[in-house]
C-alpha cells in the first residue's frame, strides 16, 4: 500500500489490505487511523478486521469513521486525539486518503496552524482535492450559533454551551451533575468544566435549559444557577412527569406545578440568547415533557433523534410513546435540511469515537429509523427494540433529583442527604 507523507507525524493512504498493515509497520509507522465507515463497498475489510490486522502487525489502531459531506468538529478532534495517542508516526486512511487528509487539515486550521486560504493548495501539492475542506470552513464561518459540546463518558451524555458570537451571550443545555452510584458520591467536575469554558471565552450565561427530566444522570441546572444567577427552564409538561413520579415515589410533599424552574416553555414559545432567536418545539415520545430548542441554525433534540448510525430514542419509560415520538421526529424533520441537530447521548456504535452532531439531510438519508419508514413501521421497530433494553441504572436515583430542577434531597437531621428508591415500582 502506497502512502503519501504529509509531514513527520502523519501520512495518508487509500484502503489497505491485511498485508498492508505489516508493510506500514515495516515502513516505520507506529499506528493506523481508519477514517472509513464500514460497508462502503463490497469486500471492504471493515473495522473489526482492520483492528485485528493492526494488532498482528504491532500497530496502534483507532476508528474515526466519517462521510465527507458530514464531517463535524467532533470527528476532527477525535482524529487529533487518535494521532496524539500514538508514540510515533501514523498513517491515516479512508478509501482514497482524501477524508483522512481533510480531517488533519481542518484540525490544523481550527487550531490556527494553517490559514484557511492555504487549504486547497496544500492538498494539491500532495495530489488531493481538498475543495470539500474549503467548503466546510466556509459553512462553519456562516453559522449563526457557536456550539461547544462536553461529552460525559460515564453516562455517554452530551452537554452544550450555545453562544451568540457577537454578543457573547450563551445558554447551557442539559448539564450533568456527577454521581457515583457505588459510593453515593456527587460532584461538579462536569459542570465546573462548563463554567471554565464560559470564563475562558468571556461568555455571559442567559439561560440554563433542560430538554426533559433525565433518567440516566443528575441535572446540574440548579448548581449552575447558583454559580451564574441565570434562570432555569424546561418544557411545561414537566408537571405531567412530576404527577406521574410523585405517585411512584409516594412523595406527598412534592410540588407538581413546575415551580422548581424559573420558566416553563410551551410549544412555539420564543426567547433570545443575545442576538440569537430561539424557539421551543414540544417533542414528546421519549418522555411526556421532552422539548427541542431551535437556536439560530441549530436544534438541540437530546433523546429524540441520535446520530444517523444510532437511530432514535427509547419510548418505554413511564409516559413514553413510540407513536408520539414518530410525530415529534416528523416535526423536527420539517426544519431546513441544513439545520444542525445536536443529540444528548452517543453510545459509540461499532466502537467508533463519540459523535453528537448531524443535519436534517443526513438524518433523512442515513438514519434507518427515519429513512423509508412509515409510522406503523417505526412504532413496530421502536417497540421491538425497546423490549430488549434494560432500564437505565440511575433511573430511580436521577428522577427524584431531576423532577425538582436538579436539586439534591434536603439534608436530614444528621446533615446527610438520602435518595429514596421505590422497590418493584416499574
Amino acid at each position: 500500500m502506497i502512502s503519501v507523507r504529509v509531514n513527520e507525524l502523519i501520512s495518508v493512504a487509500g484502503q489497505p489490505d491485511a498485508a498492508g498493515f505489516a508493510a506500514f509497520a515495516a515502513g516505520g509507522f507506529a499506528g493506523v487511523i481508519n477514517a472509513r465507515p464500514d460497508g462502503e463497498e463490497p469486500g471492504q475489510p471493515g473495522n473489526a478486521a482492520e483492528k485485528a490486522s493492526a494488532a498482528a502487525a504491532g500497530l496502534d489502531y483507532s476508528f474515526v469513521p466519517v462521510k465527507g459531506a458530514e464531517i463535524t468538529e467532533a470527528d476532527i478532534r477525535a482524529f487529533q486525539t487518535a494521532m496524539t495517542q500514538v508514540k510515533g508516526p501514523v498513517v491515516a486512511h479512508c478509501k482514497s486518503g482524501t477524508r483522512a487528509l481533510t480531517l488533519y487539515v481542518l484540525g490544523e486550521v481550527l487550531d490556527g496552524r494553517m490559514p484557511p486560504g492555504d487549504v486547497e493548495a496544500f492538498g494539491q501539492n500532495l495530489g488531493f482535492d481538498l475543495a470539500g475542506a474549503r467548503r466546510w470552513l466556509e459553512k462553519r464561518a456562516g453559522q449563526a450559533a457557536e456550539v461547544k459540546a462536553f461529552f460525559e463518558p460515564r453516562t455517554c451524555s452530551v452537554q452544550y454551551v450555545v453562544a451568540d458570537p457577537v454578543t457573547k451571550r450563551c445558554a447551557i443545555i442539559d448539564p450533568v451533575r456527577d454521581f457515583d452510584e457505588m459510593a453515593g458520591a456527587t460532584g461538579t467536575t462536569n459542570a465546573d468544566a462548563i463554567l471554565a469554558h464560559i470564563d475562558s471565552e468571556g461568555l455571559t450565561v442567559e439561560w440554563i435549559l433542560d430538554t426533559h427530566p433525565h433518567a440516566d444522570h443528575f441535572s446540574a441546572a440548579y448548581y449552575l444557577k447558583g454559580k451564574t444567577g441565570a434562570p432555569t427552564a424546561i418544557g411545561a409538561h414537566v408537571t405531567d412527569v412530576q404527577v406521574l413520579w410523585k405517585e411512584i415515589y409516594n412523595w406527598p410533599a412534592l410540588e407538581t406545578d413546575g415551580s422548581q424552574w424559573d420558566r416553563l416553555f410551551t410549544d412555539g414559545d420564543t426567547f433570545e440568547i443575545g442576538g440569537l432567536k430561539a424557539r421551543v418545539m414540544f417533542s414528546p415520545g421519549h418522555t411526556l415533557a421532552s422539548v427541542t430548542y431551535v437556536i439560530g441554525d441549530a436544534a438541540f433534540v437530546h433523546d429524540t433523534v441520535f446520530t444517523p448510525d444510532s437511530g432514535t430514542a427509547r419510548t418505554d419509560f413511564p409516559g413514553g410513546s413510540a407513536s408520539a415520538l414518530w410525530h415529534s421526529i416528523q416535526a423536527i424533520l420539517s426544519l431546513p435540511e441544513e439545520t444542525r441537530l445536536f443529540s444528548g447521548h452517543d453510545y459509540q456504535p461499532g466502537g467508533r469515537h463519540p459523535r453528537w452532531e448531524s443535519t436534517i439531510a443526513a438524518q433523512k438519508s442515513g438514519n434507518p429509523h427515519i429513512s423509508g419508514i412509515d409510522e406503523a413501521g417505526f412504532v413496530a421497530l421502536r417497540q421491538a427494540r425497546d423490549r430488549t433494553l434494560p432500564k437505565p441504572k440511575l433511573m430511580l436515583h436521577a428522577l427524584q433529583v431531576n423532577i425538582r430542577g436538579g436539586r439534591l434531597p434536603e439534608p436530614e437531621g444528621n446533615g446527610r442527604r438520602y435518595l429514596k428508591i421505590p422497590l418493584d415500582a416499574l
